[in-house]
Order: C-alpha cells, then sequence, then structure tokens
C-alpha cells in the first residue's frame, strides 16, 4: 500500500491502483459503521462472496450519504450502466442489449472490483440467476431461486416453515436447496442446476412449485404477486428466476438502518426458534469458522456450462445453451443489416478455413477469424495483422460468428452493430498446431492474397484484468526453424535447461501460484496456516517405481540438474508426486537466490558433479499431489499435510520444515528474525488448483521484487565500457513487450560477462519493447526477449517503471510468458 493523506488512501489489490476517500465517513449510523469497515467486510468475505457472484453482471444500490436511519432512511441510488468516465479501466464488463439500448454492467471477478464497489458506497450487489461465457455468450441459469417473503403479520419463523415445505418438493425434484436469510425480511432458497434449462424453463418450474405449494398450504402461502393476498402470509416469489431479474448476492450488505447481509445458513439454523438475520460482523466470525455454507452451491456445476468440443457435438434448437451463435443473433437485425444471421444453432464441423477482413466501423480494425467447431471464433486486431516477429499486436477477442460470414462484403448500415464497410482483406485454410480453449491458438495460415504465415494467438487477460485481450504474434514457419536444440533463439537454451521430447500425459503438474498479499488481508483466523517462504526454485518431484523426475515451474526436466534429490524414493514409502523449493544456502546458513544461480544453469554431469561440493542444494517440500497413483489435489491442504508428514522421512538433502505453530504477525516476525524471504500464507481448507494464482495461498514478502525480460542492454562506462553495464528490463502487457526500466546494479564482473556472452548470440535490429524512452535507446544493444530474471526494487513509478531495481538473478525456471506485473504487495 501507499502512503494515506487524512482518512484517505491509495491502496494496489490484484495489481490495480485504486484510491480510497473518506474511509471514516459513517455509512450506517445507528451503528456508527464507517466506509473502513464495509471495506474490511467486503475484503474477508471475498472469496466466497465473488465465488457466487462472479461472471454475472452486476446491478448496484448506492448510498453515498450512508444509509440514514429507520425514520429517515438515505438517499439511494440505483445503477445498472457503468460511467465510463468514473468507472476504473481495469473493472471486468459485460454489454447487454436491452429493447431500446444497450448497458455496460461490471463484473465482480475479483477483490480489486469488490472493493472498488466499497469505495463507491455500492452495499447492495443484486446478480442474476445466470452467467456469462468466456465470449459474452449469456448462458443458461446454474442455479434456481425462491424469494421467501414474508407479508404483514408474518415473520422468519413463517418462512423458516414454508422454506422446510418447499425443500421437502425440491428433493423430490433432485434438488437439493440451501437457505440465505436475505438481511431484509425473508429467506432465499437456491438449489444448483446444471445449465440444460432456458430461464424462461426454469421460470415455469418455479411458478408450478409456488403453486403447488400454495394449494397444500392456502393459508400459509401465496404465489400471486398482489400485496392485497399476503396479510399473514408468506409469498414465494418465483418471478426472480427470469432472466431480467435480480436477486441480492449471498455475502452482500443490505442498505437498512444495521448492516444486516445475505447470509448463508444451516437447516439446522432454521429450526431455531430464535433464528435471527445476521449483521456483517457476524458473518465475518461465521465465515472464518464455518467457511462458505454455501460452497456445494456451485460443485460440479459450473464447469459443465462452458461449452465444449464434447457437448458441441450435442447442439440443440437456436438459443439453447451450446448455441454458439447466440450473442451473435442478439447483437444483429436481419432485417437491416446485410450480414448472414442464421436462425439456428450451428452444426459441429471440421472445417479449417479462416477469413481476415478489413472493418472501416467507427475505428479502423481488422477481423481475424479461424472456423472452428462450427463457428469462425473471431478476434478484432486495431492495428492489423503483425508483420514484425518482433512486434505483437493486440487481438481482442469477440463473439463466433457463423461460417458465412467468411464470405461477406458489404456495407453495415448506420445506426446497426459495427456499422461500416467490410471487405475481405485475405481468406483460406489453416493448418492447426495448437489449439487451447481461453489460453493459446498455434496456426499456420495459407492465405489466397498474402500466401503463408504462422501465428500464435496468446490469452493475456490474467495481466490486464480482461479475460478477452490477447496478443498476435507472427512466428517462423515450422520448416524455417532448426531443430529444437539447436535453436539460437530458443528461450530455454538460453537460460539454461533442457526440455527432452515427451507425451504431453508425462508432463507432471503445473504448481499452484499464490497471490501477493499483506498481513491485513488474513485477520486473525485459524482457516490459515503458515510457512515459511524459501528462496529458492519452485520444483515439482515425481517418484515412480524407484526413479526421480524434476520439473520446472515452466515444465523444463531438471532431473540432471539436482542430483541430490535421487534420494527421494528412499525415503518414501511408496510413489508420489510431491512440490516444493529446492535452494541453496549461503555461509551465514540462509537460503539465497544469488549462491543457487550457481547451480540452475548446470546439466552436464562433468559441470554438476564438482558444482555439488561446493553449492549444494536442498529441497524443501511442503507438498503431496500425489500418493500411490491417487490424485489428492482436491483434498483440503490440512489433510494434505498431514498424509505428507506420514509418507516422508526427511533428511539430508530432503527436508520437511514444519508449519509454524503461531499467528501471522508471529510468522513474519520469525522469518524476519532468520532472514527469509516472507511468509506463505495457505487456507487449511484450500484444494490444489495447479497451474493457477489464487487467493487462498498468499505470499507475504519483506521486500518488493519483480521478475522481468530482458530486451536488451547498455554498455557500461570506465572498465565496462565495452561491457554490458546495464540491462533495458520488460514485462509483457496488452500491446507487446512494456518497458519498466533498467537494472545496472547488484552484479558481479562474472554475472556481466556470462550476461554479455548470452545476449550477444541474442542480438537483433529492433527494439522489442512497445516503446523505450529516448535517452535509454541512444545507444542500447536491442536483444530476442527470451532471457527472464528478477530484480528487487523500492516501488513502482508513476509511469510504470521500477525505482531503485537491483539484481538479484536469472530465473532459467521462468518462460518470458509467465512474467507478469507484481503489485507493491509485492
Amino acid at each position: 500500500m501507499a502512503a494515506a493523506a487524512g482518512d484517505d488512501q491509495v491502496v494496489t489489490i490484484d495489481g490495480h491502483r485504486l484510491k480510497l476517500t473518506s474511509l471514516n465517513k459513517v455509512l450506517y449510523p445507528e451503528t456508527g459503521t464507517t466506509k473502513a469497515d464495509v471495506l474490511d467486510y467486503y475484503a474477508r468475505v471475498a472469496e466466497p462472496l465473488i465465488r457466487h457472484a462472479a461472471n454475472r453482471p452486476v446491478t448496484r444500490k448506492r448510498w453515498v450519504n450512508g444509509v440514514g436511519t429507520a425514520d429517515d432512511p438515505g438517499e439511494m441510488f440505483f445503477q445498472k450502466n457503468l460511467d465510463d468516465r468514473s468507472t476504473p479501466q481495469w473493472v471486468l464488463r459485460r454489454d447487454i442489449q436491452h429493447s431500446d439500448h444497450v448497458n455496460s454492467y461490471p463484473l465482480v471477478n475479483d477483490l480489486a472490483t469488490l472493493t472498488w464497489f466499497g469505495q463507491i458506497a455500492a452495499l447492495e450487489l443484486h446478480v442474476p440467476q445466470w452467467q456469462f461465457g468466456r465470449t459474452g455468450v449469456r448462458k443458461n441459469p446454474d442455479r434456481l431461486v425462491l424469494d421467501l417473503d414474508p407479508g404483514p403479520g408474518a415473520g422468519l419463523p413463517e418462512c423458516a416453515e414454508v422454506a422446510r415445505l418447499a425443500r421437502r418438493i425440491l428433493k423430490d425434484m433432485g434438488l437439493d436447496p440451501f437457505p440465505v436469510t436475505s438481511g431484509s425480511k425473508g429467506i432465499h432458497l437456491y438449489a444448483a442446476l446444471d445449465g440444460k434449462q432456458t430461464s424462461d424453463q426454469v421460470s415455469d418450474v418455479a411458478h408450478e412449485l409456488a403453486r403447488a405449494l400454495e394449494a397444500d398450504h392456502p393459508d400459509l402461502i401465496v404465489s400471486d404477486m398482489k400485496k392485497t393476498l399476503r396479510e399473514g402470509k408468506v409469498l414465494v416469489d418465483w418471478s426472480q428466476n427470469n432472466g431480467s431479474k435480480t436477486t441480492i448476492a449471498p455475502y452482500s450488505l443490505r442498505g437498512r438502518a444495521h448492516p444486516m447481509v445475505a447470509a448463508p445458513r444451516t437447516w439446522k439454523e432454521l429450526e431455531s426458534p430464535t433464528l435471527a438475520h445476521l449483521d456483517y460482523r457476524e458473518v465475518i466470525r461465521r465465515v472464518e469458522k464455518k467457511g462458505d455454507l454455501l460452497a456445494d452451491l456451485t460443485a460440479g456445476h459450473l464447469a459443465s456450462l462452458e461449452p465444449t468440443p464434447e457437448r458441441m457435438a450435442g447442439f440443440i434448437a437456436a438459443g439453447g445453451p451450446d448455441d454458439r451463435l447466440a450473442t451473435y443473433r442478439s447483437m444483429r437485425d436481419g432485417d437491416k443489416t446485410p450480414e448472414p444471421v442464421p436462425a439456428e444453432a450451428p452444426p459441429t464441423s471440421s472445417g479449417n478455413s479462416f477469413v481476415i477482413q478489413e472493418h472501416h466501423a467507427t475505428r479502423l480494425h481488422w477481423d481475424f477469424r479461424l472456423e472452428h467447431d462450427g463457428v469462425l471464433v473471431s478476434w478484432a486486431l486495431p492495428k492489423g495483422v503483425p508483420t514484425d516477429p518482433g512486434k505483437n499486436h493486440l487481438a481482442v477477442q469477440t463473439e463466433d460468428h457463423p461460417l458465412a460470414y467468411g464470405a461477406f462484403e458489404g456495407v453495415i448500415p448506420a445506426g446497426q452493430y459495427g456499422a461500416g464497410e467490410v471487405t475481405i482483406w485475405d481468406r483460406g485454410t489453416y493448418d492447426l498446431e495448437k489449439w487451447r480453449d481461453g489460453k493459446e491458438v498455434i496456426a499456420t495460415l495459407h492465405g489466397e492474397k498474402h500466401g503463408s504465415h504462422r501465428y500464435a494467438l496468446i490469452q493475456t487477460g490474467g495481466r490486464d484484468g480482461d479475460e478477452n485481450n490477447w496478443l498476435i504474434h507472427l512466428m517462423k514457419p515450422v520448416d524455417e526453424q532448426p531443430p529444437r536444440h539447436a535453436r539460437a533463439d530458443s528461450r530455454r537454451k538460453v537460460i539454461g535447461g533442457t526440455r527432452p521430447p515427451r507425451a504431453a500425459s508425462e508432463r507432471s503438474l503445473s504448481p499452484m501460484l499464490a497471490s501477493p498479499g499483506t498481513l491485513g488481508e488474513l485477520g486473525d483466523t485459524d482457516e490459515w496456516a503458515f510457512e515459511m517462504k524459501w528462496d529458492g526454485v519452485r520444483t515439482i518431484a515425481e517418484v515412480r517405481d524407484g526413479t526421480v523426475r524434476l520439473w520446472s515451474r515452466n515444465g523444463v526436466d531438471v532431473t540432471a540438474t539436482y542430483p541430490e534429490l535421487q534420494a527421494l524414493p528412499g525415503m518414501l514409502r511408496t510413489d508420489a508426486v510431491l512440490d516444493g523449493e529446492v535452494i541453496a544456502l549461503n555461509a551465514a546458513g540462509r537460503p539465497d537466490f544469488g549462491v543457487l544461480q550457481k547451480r540452475m544453469k548446470l546439466a552436464k554431469p562433468k559441470d554438476v558433479e564438482p558444482a555439488m561440493a561446493t553449492t549444494p542444494v536442498q529441497f524443501m517440500v511442503f507438498d503431496l499431489l500425489e500418493l500411490d497413483g491417487e490424485s489428492l489435489v482436491q483434498r483440503p491442504w490440512s489433510e494434505r499435510r498431514e498424509r505428507l508428514e506420514a509418507a516422508l522421512s526427511p533428511g539430508g538433502a530432503i527436508q520437511l520444515p514444519p508449519v509454524f505453530d503461531g499467528d501471522a504477525r508471529a510468522a513474519v516476525a520469525t522469518s524476519r528474525q532468520l532472514g527469509l524471504e516472507g511468509v506463505m500464507a495457505k487456507r487449511r481448507a484450500s484444494a490444489y488448483l495447479a497451474g493457477k494464482r489464487a487467493s487462498s495461498w498468499i505470499k507475504i514478502k519483506h521486500h518488493l521484487s519483480q521478475e522481468v525480460v530482458i530486451g536488451g542492454w547498455r554498455p557500461g562506462s570506465g572498465t565496462r565500457a565495452h561491457q554490458v553495464g546495464s540491462l533495458l528490463m520488460g514485462v509483457p502487457g496488452t500491446d507487446g513487450l512494456e518497458y519498466v526500466g533498467r537494472v545496472g546494479t547488484g552484479f558481479s564482473d562474472r554475472m556481466l560477462a556470462e550476461l554479455g556472452t548470452r545476449l550477444r548470440r541474442l542480438e537483433r535490429k529492433t527494439s522489442p519493447f512497445v516503446e523505450v524512452p529516448g535517452p535509454d535507446a541512444s545507444d542500447a544493444h536491442w536483444v530476442t526477449p527470451s532471457i527472464v530474471g528478477e530484480v528487487e526494487f523500492s516501488e513502482w513509478t508513476p509511469t510504470g517503471k521500477l525505482r531503485h531495481p537491483s539484481w538479484r538473478g536469472l530465473r532459467p525456471d521462468k518462460d518470458p510468458e509467465d512474467v507478469h506485473r507484481e503489485s507493491e504487495l509485492g
């Protein structure tokens, strides 16, 4: 966090800077609850709240001057559309076409956005029962909701009785509901759905259920909205399953006199005669003690809603859950535009056509479209198709288009979506090399006009906050590239290590990654376990049939680099896959990343064997991913840790560091005292999310550090006049490699000599950066950006540069695409 002024603060959350103002402002006068209290509450319940609200358009109710009192309610602002002038650019958003206009809605998919909601006093967050898909497609609902609303003369006891009656019917239907006291008057019942029914179909089912309840219990239940019928009864409001309706999100605050919450409850609690609504303090304690009582609402359902090749084979009528052209049709009127607007969902296909169209819309851009599973998967290229392998271009994924669009040329009329002239720039067929939905596409296009070119599309949304943002990169044709082991531009050869040929199934799991954070984000809770953070390199160890294979974080086989770890089979009672950190100790007996550099680049036995004597390593094991063929990644951390301790008998180079016995502050203090890098906080209930960065693991560092990609160097002065004096650093961003400054300290003469040799092999004529200030570029030597290193620094400057960086060393365990901009929290 940055410095505070008065009760204002500038904070960095998930890499996004946000100014928090008027933190001492009272938003709930009757309880004295301030904006700071609201922000603290949302930070503490962010994980479960986001779980149940993510990817859904959020309607906000704001009380910028506070909620007032029971006698004098404060002024409330109801907000659907986003104000582009006041909304941070990093807030994820989706558009919805209404009858006569389009609204842009925010998605609460991260803590930064949730914090922004608190900053603007958006106390109530309302969401529908459906989600947006990856490309903005509106999916079918994944849950059913019943709002049990007591009329005059009825209250929570009556709502609880109706909830139990509704539960019996829902369970007979194969649906097991979860109760939520709304924080206002009544109870909400949620039941998980498999996404096969439309909103209208779910709404019809809910309506019939409400009528059945009313027919069986006419003295207690009513299904008609008329207020005159509700005296002493409970309305079973089924209408919130309508696709255009919303319900207050679980864990959202309420804008009432007291800061109450829409709080998940147990069925046992609903039996209590003292059942009452819960305020935010009570919910914080419950989440810390019991976790998310609503967690099973999402289990096993959400993944099945995303279109896959298997599900694409079962298309239903237009508008169904697998209709990938639903968004396309919703944005176009076939009577007003010459574009093809098919009435039905497309069949699957195995074609390999492509088209690139020049589109003179409000802003000139090119549309890049590849046939895949019956549609043209599409990206908009604002700067056109890249022609220089050293300059990547932004590619924004848009809605899927029908195959007939591949032949479309014409003028889209004014007033219609995408109005302007469309011409075909090139078209033809493509050879597919790789297609990872939502992540990466590599293909060679064979065009009728511009010949054959090989392109890579790489999703960058995890870095810039928008999952539709990609980069498109012009690659060398396969037949022009030397063998893997001889490629001059192979990043793994340049930075050490080799990747032997192997099938995809042979590769081990990718490590789970931690999110940066601070002590304040954790609170005082026994939900977390604390481990020391080791200054080394992440390593996955596979022990099978008495043999050991070691993988770096980026999938490089480093078995030959660390022979000490061959002792693992003798220390395990059975086969296993372990996660840990390889470290080397300095003269003071502390882990030292600089010392480890002497081992990281070695692979040949003649080099490794003498280094083992001068620079021995240790393997600090901290997680167990597989035991005797059984995957444990879905098991909670506490169970994995218990089984790890039972399975491993450490000794010598294999260590099992103890979990810290104490609270967070004591763990951080101990880490400082031992001269370690920081602390790892892990939720005891957390699963192992392979290859993902998660908020259930938090890294708390004592210093700021940043991984960087080297894009050039400048010569030094004096004795360094013909050597590397400083390195020019970058971090991948939306438009390419973004320049973050240069580093000229922290090197030994030997390091500079070795770096100079490597960098000269990678020299190129053009800058790999999006933009470099003139003084830094004046005498620069540009290189292919394939080497990753790490620096320490004091802070980020307002212009996005690293202040006072100091070199820590190379990171051969990282690829350039693994690098992302760390927040100021480390």
